[in-house]
């Protein structure tokens, strides 16, 4: 009995973070390991010979004997697996058939084009999307919101490579507003250190005004198409929160008690709101920074998408797989963020865990 006293007094003596911290850090290596089980068994069943891409077909047998024990094709699946394992913890995501370098370094140098060219677009997307979404429910039913509605419509109905196809040939091939395809023109690449990877930043940080503008001018088309996309979905989703916010009853208590009307909107209720609209833009951002496929190869965009397109087209798995952990990375960490701002942001849910 004194045991078990003891036991609860420890237990209790622990901060009240710690349970939740540990139950989080849990579920964190539960899906981590399920993902890299998955994307493990994903380039075994794939038909694709991984010797012959490191070979060629024209190489001896004894060649490819030597191969495919080096590679450790001999082993049981499930050694391989733990051997998967261990190469993953140790950053080695192998070495991509394709570029003939580490694919770790491939995604390390692709990885801030597209991390760039989606914090553009969430941006747009958020700042526009949520005042929309606002602006819709307050006006439920009225005018404006039907426009509303229907400009978030076009955005999940209408191609994403028509869009910018079009966008190319008006802004770009008849009214010259924008750049063309890729990051920077040749003329201003060497102008500028490029240090971080993000371009915007790199030349703001060297003064470089010239290769700035340049720089605006080519990233102004996809991420607003990007932002587009991210505004639908989001103004959408602020507009269905909102409405659920506006119905309740403390809403209609500040009414009576003379709160005016524009702190009712945007301080009380968009303030809830923003609660579960949080995870809403993360996992927005998370699907921008897997790789926007079909934007980056229309605009030529140097970006983890075109990269694991290429590597598709080439069937260089080793590379596919290790773009999709990376992606998988990503949503996992920023739902784990989301959550982590939820719990900030809703003194309710402190309290439950």
């Amino acid at each position: 009995m004194a045991d078990a006293d003891l036991g609860e007094g420890r237990r209790r003596a622990l901060p009240e973070w710690v349970p939740a911290l540990a139950r989080i850090l849990g579920t964190v290596a539960v899906t981590m390991l399920g993902l890299m089980l998955i994307t493990f068994f994903i380039g075994r069943v794939v038909p694709v010979d991984p010797v012959i891409l490191v070979i060629g077909d024209r190489a001896p047998k004894s060649v490819y004997d030597r191969t495919f024990i080096e590679l450790g094709l001999d082993k049981p699946i499930w050694q391989q697996f733990l051997i998967y394992l261990g190469q993953v913890f140790q950053g080695d995501l192998g070495d991509s058939f394709l570029t003939k370098r580490p694919i770790i370094s491939d995604i390390a140098r692709v990885f801030p084009a597209t991390l760039e060219l989606a914090t553009v677009g969430i941006l747009i997307g958020t700042l526009f999307g949520v005042p929309l979404g606002v602006f819709a429910a307050v006006r439920q039913g009225k005018l404006a919101d039907q426009v509303v509605r229907v400009v978030g419509l076009i955005g999940y109905s209408a191609p994403i490579f028509w869009l910018g196809l079009l966008g190319l040939l008006l802004f770009y091939a008849r009214l010259h507003w924008i750049g063309g395809p890729g990051r920077v023109d040749i003329s201003f690449e060497y102008s500028f250190t490029n240090r971080t990877g993000l371009m915007l930043l790199d030349t703001a940080m060297q003064g470089e005004w010239a290769a700035f503008r340049n720089v605006v001018g080519h990233i102004a088309l996809p991420g607003a198409l990007l932002g587009y996309l991210s505004m639908a979905y989001i103004s959408r989703m602020s507009r269905s929160f909102m409405l659920n916010e506006l119905g309740q009853e403390y809403i209609t208590t500040a009414r009576v008690k003379g709160v005016p009307e524009r702190r009712i909107i945007w301080v009380h209720a968009l303030r809830n709101a923003a609660v579960p609209l949080v995870t809403v833009i993360a996992l927005s951002y998370a699907g921008l920074l897997e790789g926007a496929v079909l934007t980056e190869t229309v605009f030529s965009w140097p970006g983890l998408g075109q990269y694991l397109t290429n590597s598709l087209q080439k069937a260089d798995m080793n590379a596919v797989l290790g773009c999709t952990l990376v992606i998988g990375t990503i949503y996992i960490g920023l739902n784990l963020l989301s959550d982590l701002l939820y719990t900030l942001l809703d003194p309710r849910v402190r309290r439950r865990t």
